[in-house]
């Protein structure tokens, strides 16, 4: 496949170092390292699984120069002392082993840092928090800001000793160099505040003293977010600008955008396409000479190879697309494009885990981040069949991985095609991609010639039992629910008020063009998840839109990117939010609701939504009780919102994890994590 894409399979040298391809990891958080600030063996794992996935370039994540003051999370790896050398000499020589580049970012948190970790106040160049509510910083000294400087040039000599190919200074991002440049952040008087030569003077001292560190030769990056999207923030005509103060010591940017508050620009929202950010780098390209890394999306081969084409970029960076797939480089390069595991940028297992919840990454795509494909290797003992009820994602992540052990397995599905809710979320124009990975799902059940699948079926016992099953899997999904609230049901049935089944079907009947929504009133009763989906469709084509919600806030469970894409949208269309609002009724054309105060009103609309939640939906799993609970032969497996609506990461774990019911009723000796 390297003719049909021969801009990816070239290689570039930078000075004296050579990179086999034009993809790069990117560097991302993970939570992976130990508390200590070393790295774990799971960690260098996760790292060595891309290397060998075939990734040209790989950029270790932000590693602390300045401990504890410039602590970036619980378990962020550390570079500021001699003692954390060693075991990245190990992990850089296995990564070189696989034929990959290696560079690691050196960082300083600044004020995004956090007081509670850290046990001292946060500092930045002035304060002003990161973010709206965050920790408000004390500005530093000038003695600290040069001691800072020595930490970067130090920390870039342990870089260079170690055997990495490059260092990586990351200047974007509200980390603290970027709350020296931008005048977002930057409110200081003196030699380091007001003109861009002054915001400049600290990151341009950081470059110039690891140049002088690790010489000629060695690669130096810099990472900067060339739009910082925020209000009085730095456009790409001002970072074009202040590049300028160091460019003499850089040879390659890392081009990115955004800052906190916008963060749905630096860890890109679903909605935004494959390469958006291209003509940032090509910018920055076009004006300094020097080779550019572009992140943005990048999930489909043909737009990398593209964007290398036009020379909008030289490296096309990657990073939750190799969390989702760390085998992606290969598979483009040998012809298995429709095997891509690519990643749908719903940011719930990586940005929701450790930003929001300071939890290790997890991807709702790949059920094995770390790990990769090892389970492949295991095998079943002794014959087993395996018949799985549903062929959503969850249930298609069971049967396959169940095929691919050894088992003989049955997929058995209603409807007359495979992917469940997600195939038909994936509808409304702002979730396209998510149509990816079940479209993957079913490519790889489509090689497994012991996977059996009957379309078009209703699941019955004489069925399944004439499949001899020794585990049953149930994973028969969702449906909205309805609470018992007066008149609710009925105005669903009516059409009155719809689920967001309806609001789909609805849409894909042509029933919601762009000039029948302008000025309609929606209301979205359910500030989740699937109320957010109406509100997405709705609100920028013109509606007049309300949502409500019983909780403090709306969104309050989401993922922090879409929290900010939320807050954008909403603001942009003038969404008007009801919080600690109780629905009383449900009427023809107006919801009967009880705000906080205790005043009982109407929300009349034109359109109205029942998004309250999803609830388990179970046809079967009563009859399977009866007829298997007393088998000892036969094991029942529920997995997936057929054990409770949650999101589609739960499932696809859940559904991989089917590996233990295996080890669990002795068919698999399972040898190796999952």
């Amino acid at each position: 496949m390297k003719k049909d894409y021969p801009n990816i399979f070239s290689p570039l040298t930078i000075k004296r170092t050579t990179i086999r391809n034009r993809i790069g990891m990117t560097p991302m958080g993970t939570n992976y390292g130990e508390t200590s600030g070393e790295m774990s063996p799971r960690h260098m794992n996760y790292y060595i699984e891309r290397a060998k996935g075939g990734t040209g370039l790989i950029i270790l994540e932000n590693a602390n120069v300045d401990y504890p003051v410039g602590s970036n999370g619980t378990s962020q790896i550390r570079i500021d002392h001699d003692s954390f050398m060693p075991r990245y000499y190990q992990l850089v020589e296995n990564l070189h082993k696989c034929g990959a580049t290696v560079a690691i970012q050196i960082n300083h948190a600044g004020a995004s840092a956090s007081s509670a970790r850290t046990g001292m106040r946060t500092v930045s160049s002035s304060d002003i928090p990161t973010k709206a509510g965050g920790e408000t910083p004390r500005p530093m000294t000038k003695e600290e800001i040069l001691r800072t400087v020595d930490k970067y040039a130090d920390a870039a000599w342990r870089v260079q000793a170690i055997g990495f190919d490059a260092v990586e200074v990351h200047m974007g991002h509200s980390y603290l160099m970027s709350q020296f440049i931008s005048p977002y952040y930057n409110k200081r008087t003196d030699e380091f505040g007001g003109s861009v030569e002054n915001r400049m003077r600290f990151p341009r001292m950081v470059v110039e003293a690891i140049r002088k560190r690790v010489g000629p030769w060695f690669p130096i990056i810099v990472r900067i977010s060339a739009e910082e999207r925020v209000p009085g923030g730095n456009t790409l005509q001002d970072t074009l600008e202040y590049l300028t103060y160091i460019d003499e010591f850089v040879d390659m940017y890392d081009v990115s955008c955004a800052l906190n508050p916008s963060l749905q620009y630096q860890i890109d929202s679903n909605f935004l396409p494959d390469g958006w950010r291209s003509y940032m780098s090509r910018a920055v390209k076009d004006k300094f000479n020097k080779p550019v890394i572009n992140a943005g999306n990048y999930r489909d081969p043909k737009v990398v190879e593209d964007t290398l084409a036009r020379g909008d970029a030289d490296i096309i960076g990657m990073g939750r697309g190799l969390i989702a797939d760390p085998q992606w480089v290969n598979k483009v390069q040998f012809g298995e494009e429709d095997m891509l595991r690519k990643c749908i940028s719903c940011n719930v297992g990586c940005a929701g885990n450790r930003i929001g919840v300071n939890r290790p990454i997890r991807c709702t795509v790949n059920p094995a981040v770390p790990e990769g494909d090892a389970y492949k290797k295991l095998k079943v003992k002794k014959s087993c069949n395996v018949v799985v009820i549903g062929g959503g994602t969850a249930g298609l992540e069971a049967a396959c991985t169940a095929a691919e052990v050894g088992c003989t397995t049955f997929l058995i599905e209603k409807q007359d095609h495979l992917g469940g809710l997600s195939t038909f979320i994936s509808d409304l124009p702002d979730k396209r991609r998510m149509k990816d990975f079940p479209k993957y799902l079913v490519n790889r059940a489509k090689k497994l010639h012991n996977l059996y699948v009957f379309l078009n079926t209703e699941a019955n016992m004489t069925l399944i039992k004439s499949l001899n099953p020794d585990v049953v899997v149930n994973a028969t999904g969702s449906v909205p629910l309805v609470p018992p609230i007066k008149g609710l049901r009925e105005n669903i049935a009516e059409g009155n008020v719809c689920t967001i089944f309806d609001m789909i079907n609805n849409y894909n009947a042509g029933k919601y063009p762009d000039e029948f929504c302008k000025g309609k009133k929606v209301v979205v009763m359910g500030g989740g998840a699937v109320g957010l989906d109406v509100i997405e469709y709705f609100a920028p084509r013109g509606a007049d839109c309300t949502i409500v919600d019983m909780l403090p806030g709306i969104g309050m469970l989401s993922d922090p990117i879409t929290k900010c894409s939320m807050r954008e949208l909403h603001d942009k269309y003038h969404v008007k939010e009801l919080v600690r609002t109780a629905l009383q009724e449900v009427k023809a054309n107006a919801f009967t609701v009880k705000l906080p105060d205790g005043t009982i009103t109407d929300l009349e609309f034109d359109l109205g939504f029942n998004c309250l939640g999803m609830r388990a939906n179970n046809p079967i799993l009563p009859e399977l009780e009866k007829e298997f609970g007393d088998d000892e032969k036969v094991f029942i497996y529920n997995i997936g919102d057929s054990i409770r609506a949650r999101r589609i990461l739960e499932g696809t774990a859940e559904g991989r994890a089917i590996l233990n019911v295996l080890d669990y009723r002795g068919f698999l000796d399972l040898t190796s994590p999952v």
